[in-house]
């Protein structure tokens, strides 16, 4: 790995994070669980058109907090017998949930399945805050310039939260045996997830992204993924001056933060040349998780697939 471009590999270990932490963090996210178990899910399941002869498949739709509309795909296997473990799927910046086909391999295996859309992104899930579905980005700095709860990756963060609630309150799932896993921003809410959510028994990120925001700034790095950090100075604090709140505000939704509630076993993979999520900033996620954990690194890859490591993924969530 180039030492100009990140942390030598040794200090990457030992190293902290640099994206402030507000000191009403605690507090912050337990007003926000407190809201979101204060609201009415109203969960309604209508079958999909896509089935499979194993897999009975539905769309889930729920109400978050702020009153989205939120959509997940559900897919659960047809010849159930008793309680099934689950796991919940999370997706990159800007996407959608994945293909049907791609989760029943999961449900093959025995396993309920809930794949978010994240609220406004490319999926169906609507954004109320922002008039609907299909604003795709520009979404870390939104409601930067308001109240902190109007931040858009708390209602997130929340609705993570909330799906893991409700299938875990399924009937056909084991609550006791539930994963979570995902890519860039998918690895961020899985980690999110847990973290909020603690009776997550195993998470599997790859590469996460929304992690140390200031890190990612000072490196040159708010391009990519991370492009509206840097727009978002020169358009509205060109001059910087209110640089230290703003980083400070990103704290309340910087993922690294979250990290040290998370009680489930953490399996995680590194591209050592990833310059969209540079891996300091995924260690500063990682360091701070205080329950068993595994980082595979892959010292030649960057923001791309990782050769085996969705292999290895499966095989880890097998053993909820």
């Amino acid at each position: 790995m180039p030492l100009s471009f990140d942390l030598p590999l040794d200090r990457l270990p030992e190293y902290a994070g640099t994206n402030p932490r507000p000191d009403d963090f605690d507090a912050y996210w337990e007003r926000g669980l407190s809201e979101m178990r204060a609201t009415d899910p109203g969960v309604t399941l209508q079958p999909a058109e896509f089935q499979a002869p194993y897999a009975d498949c539905f769309g889930l739709q729920f109400t978050g907090t702020g009153g989205s509309r939120v959509f997940a795909k559900l897919l659960r296997p047809r010849d159930l017998r008793g309680p099934a473990p689950a796991v919940l799927h999370f997706h990159g910046y800007a996407g959608a949930s994945a293909d049907w086909c791609t989760y029943l391999p999961y449900v093959a295996a025995g396993f309920v399945v809930a794949a978010l859309d994240c609220r406004g992104q490319g999926g169906v899930s609507e954004d109320a805050g922002a008039g609907g579905r299909g604003t795709l980005r520009g979404h870390i700095v939104r409601g930067l310039q308001g109240p902190v709860d109007q931040l858009y990756y708390r209602q997130v963060f929340l609705d993570t939260a909330m799906l893991a609630r409700i299938v875990m309150d399924m009937p056909e799932v084991d609550a006791r045996r539930v994963g979570a896993y995902g890519g860039s921003q998918g690895g961020g809410l899985a980690l999110a997830c847990a973290a909020l959510v603690p009776g997550i028994r195993r998470v599997a990120p790859t590469y996460p992204f929304l992690c140390d925001y200031q890190r990612v700034w000072e490196m040159d790095q708010a391009k990519d993924a991370y492009w509206e950090l840097q727009d978002y100075f020169r358009r509205f604090d060109p001059r910087h001056l209110a640089q230290r709140e703003t980083f400070l505000k990103l704290g309340y939704i910087d993922v690294q933060h979250l990290c040290d509630r998370i009680r489930a076993e953490v399996l995680m993979g590194v591209g050592l040349m990833d310059t969209v999520c540079p891996p300091s900033t995924q260690f500063a996620a990682y360091n701070r998780i205080r329950s068993p954990k595994t980082c595979q690194l892959f010292p030649d890859f960057g923001h791309e697939a990782l050769p085996g490591f969705q292999d290895s993924v499966f095989q880890f969530l097998m053993q909820l």
